[in-house]
């Protein structure tokens, strides 16, 4: 039963036209103008041409037949009139060049005009005024009507202008429709840009606000809604601001406060004599200190910070150095296909990229840094000869203080926020970092930037 349904899901045909209709808030106003527009435009055309055109053309060939069909009766008639006197009549008269053919027949009939509403007006007028054998041509002559009519002994010939028998200026009403039209769409167009502006603004606006990008000269503008909307959206992010403010301003005086004590402890261990225990005393001080600085970063984030262009190869030349720095026996090497200038957070960015090569150090003897280009992204791969991640926990790992004690030794130390601190960073710039195994058996870490933006 469920296979069937499928099937006539995918047999709707209203599920099929979604596929061509535009996703755009933009296209989809003005297909809602344009469709009723070009529907109206249709439905008056038709009725137009069904009424207009067919009884103004019946009436003008009614009475051209009219007029022709007294000619023949008057050539047929006992009053013998000659050729010179009916044509002159004809021509002042009735306005119709006539000639006398005598001996002749009617050509073969020609072969039905696509648009024959005239040749059907003529034919049944003279089918029912004159009733005798008649050859129409509307299409040869072109400001002319052919009209042939079988006598006795001769073939009598009229040439009428085609504004007798037709409604030539009935395209008048097709233009000025279209006109109206067109310069209804325009003013729609015009219209409909001034009121999608604002939404895109305030899309433009909360999208960068959430990558930690200020908007200082974004104000609510268009239809009331969108005000309220972005009216809404200020408060929020002022909200946002001060949250993160008061609990910037709290974490620096815990910072403060928890610092002077570690400061006591440390210079009153140096006054002691050097003995293990004193040595373990001042070890577990300064991880102290490092978990505290990880704690802040965390928390701070990188609001405060400002983004600009930046060498990517020069900056993976110096996470490498400071990495080397703090092991010295590992293997580092950095492979960039160019020198890109990427726009990001700069000291932000060298954290996640940081965080990311110091994992990798702390469970790889070699690690290989790779920034390569493409269509739509950056993407910045590190790789690791470790003992890797087991694949269900790859996405747990970005947990704040999550740590995996048996896959990544937890004899490293640390707090178990630097993957989590590290994909902030990469998702605060449109970004983010995929954990995958890496060709040398380890963990390999992709940060991937977004090329839109980027310089």
């Amino acid at each position: 039963m469920a296979r069937n349904i499928t099937l006539l899901e995918r047999l709707n045909p209203f599920d099929q036209l979604r596929n061509y209709i535009p996703t755009g808030l933009y296209s989809r106003s003005l297909l809602i103008i344009i469709t009723p527009v070009v529907l109206v435009q249709i439905v008056a055309g038709f009725v137009f041409l069904e009424r207009h055109w067919n009884t103004v053309t019946r009436r003008l060939s009614h009475a051209l037949v009219g007029d022709l069909s007294m000619l023949v009766e008057m050539r047929m008639s006992d009053i013998g009139a000659d050729n010179e006197e009916l044509t002159r009549l004809a021509d002042e008269s009735f306005e119709i060049s006539i000639a006398f053919l005598p001996g002749q027949t009617l050509p073969e009939p020609l072969p039905t005009p696509f648009f024959q509403l005239l040749d059907t007006s003529l034919s049944q007028e003279l089918s029912e005024q004159i009733g005798r054998p008649f050859w129409i041509d509307t299409v040869t002559l072109q400001n002319y009507v052919d009209l042939r009519v079988q006598l006795p002994g001769e073939v009598i010939r009229a040439l009428v202008l085609r504004n007798r028998v037709y409604a030539t200026n009935s395209h008048i009403f097709i233009v000025w429709m279209s006109g109206a039209s067109l310069l209804l769409l325009a003013v729609s167009i015009i219209f409909l840009r001034n009121q999608i502006k604002p939404i895109e603004r305030l899309a433009e606006a909360a999208e960068k606000f959430g990558i930690g990008q200020d908007v200082p000269d974004f104000k609510p503008r268009g239809a009331e809604e969108v005000r309220k909307a972005s009216i809404a959206f200020m408060q929020m992010r002022a909200r946002i601001k001060a949250q993160i403010e008061q609990r910037t301003t709290m974490l620096a005086g815990v910072s403060h406060d928890l610092r002077t004590p570690l400061t006591r402890l440390k210079l009153q261990l140096a006054m002691l004599q050097r003995t293990p225990e004193v040595e373990d005393l001042e070890t577990d001080i300064v991880e102290m200190e490092n978990m505290l600085e990880d704690y802040l970063s965390f928390a701070k984030g990188y609001q405060g910070e400002r983004a600009g262009p930046i060498n990517l190869k020069l900056l993976l030349d110096e996470v490498r150095n400071d990495a080397l720095l703090r092991k010295p026996n590992a293997k580092i090497y950095v492979a960039a296909a160019g020198d890109y200038i990427i726009s990001v957070k700069r000291r932000a960015f060298k954290r996640c990229v940081t965080n990311l090569v110091n994992n990798a150090c702390n469970h790889g003897t070699e690690v290989e840094i790779v920034a390569h280009k493409e269509k739509s992204h950056i993407t910045i791969s590190i790789a690791d000869n470790g003992p890797g991640i087991p694949p269900e926990n790859l996405e747990l790992v970005f947990r704040p203080f999550f740590r995996l004690d048996d896959a990544r030794s937890a004899e490293q130390g640390g707090t178990g926020l630097g993957l989590a601190v590290a994909r902030d960073i990469a998702r605060g710039h449109g970004g983010d970092i995929k954990l995958s195994k890496s060709t040398q058996g380890g963990l390999r870490a992709d940060i991937i930037l977004p090329i839109e933006g980027q310089i």
